[in-house]
């Protein structure tokens, strides 16, 4: 935290100075490695970033040292010497499921569906209780049009991880997708019975309804699960959608604190005071939001963790994520 401070007040050689010292006192925290990367390669330092990840994967070699290795050449487009690194992170940690779903998007970016399909089964085989790994092989046959293989990846993830909100949510929206709305009704009261106290499905499940039932649905939402931060962020877009302003900001006030984390909420409520608020409640938003530097999310992830965007400050992905929001609900 000292070395994060001196260098969030441009102090870099005191960042780095601290961390010299912490390095004495614990040779082989990943953590302290972690943050000397961070530090070299925020401030442009690549080959820096690049010596100390290649001491840590020799004195502190972990899943997560190999993981940022990887990560770094891939943002850097040396495509080649991440799949290396990726390969070598793989006989040591095999159980690790990032390195598995950093494998199977390397290979779609170079548009290898066959290899990016080959490393996400195989991560499964290793990791079948990883969520996300289950997400992206469904999603990259639904890409390519192959909705039968997606669906029967989705039916198998769910027996392998029963009561599982996220799988269900993807198998609900898949036939949402695929214009099939009667299927996705049938699956969601199926996914609610499984997992009643979810949010995200609850949340999802108020803006399947026709606009004149989701009032209804929400107040059986909130009894569910009151303190949710999806559940309470759904009904401050339904306020929004029914054009009443100033319920749904106090509904966005109350979602961002319950849950300061969730940048989708942030990037939602930024996006309404681009609508309907002033440029000081938009910017207090975007403070607020810098303050607390959200890292969850199923919007905010898919433009955080974009390789395009690696560089980004909290403030940037903030508007880039409510830029992507259509308020269409």
């Amino acid at each position: 935290m000292g070395a994060k401070s001196k260098w969030l007040a441009g102090d870099v050689p005191a960042a780095r100075s601290i961390l010299a010292l912490a390095f004495q006192a614990n040779p082989n925290s990943e953590e302290i490695w972690l943050a000397a990367v961070k530090l070299e390669s925020e401030n442009n330092e690549y080959e820096r970033a690049r010596r100390l990840l290649a001491k840590a994967r020799s004195s502190a070699p972990t899943a997560r040292v190999f993981m940022k290795s990887v990560k770094l050449e891939w943002v850097l487009g040396n495509i080649e010497a991440a799949q290396e690194l990726c390969e070598e992170a793989l006989k040591h940690y095999e159980d690790f499921p990032k390195l598995w779903m950093m494998k199977g998007q390397i290979e779609e970016q170079e548009e290898q569906t066959d290899k990016a399909r080959e490393a996400y089964s195989q991560g499964l085989k290793k990791c079948p209780h990883s969520t996300p790994l289950w997400l992206l092989l469904s999603r990259l046959e639904e890409k390519i049009g192959q909705l039968t293989r997606a669906r029967a990846i989705l039916e198998k993830s769910r027996l392998k991880n029963p009561k599982n909100p996220g799988l269900w949510l993807e198998s609900v929206r898949l036939e949402y997708r695929a214009g099939l709305k009667n299927i996705a009704n049938t699956l969601m009261a199926k996914a609610l019975q499984e997992c009643p106290s979810s949010g995200v499905l609850w949340s999802e499940a108020i803006f399947l309804e026709a606009r004149p039932q989701r009032r209804t649905k929400s107040v059986d939402a909130l009894k569910k699960c009151e303190h949710d931060p999806h559940v309470l962020l759904a009904v401050a877009k339904l306020f929004w959608s029914e054009r009443k302003i100033t319920k749904a900001r106090e509904w966005f006030h109350r979602t961002v604190k319950i849950d300061s984390d969730l940048g989708d909420a942030w990037a939602l409520f930024y996006k309404f005071e681009l609508q309907h608020g002033t440029e000081e409640q938009r910017e207090e938003v975007r403070r607020r939001c810098e303050n607390a530097e959200p890292r969850h999310g199923e919007l905010w992830c898919a433009v955080s963790k974009d390789i395009a965007n690696w560089q980004r400050k909290i403030g940037e992905i903030l508007v880039l994520v409510a830029a992507r929001i259509k308020n269409t609900f």
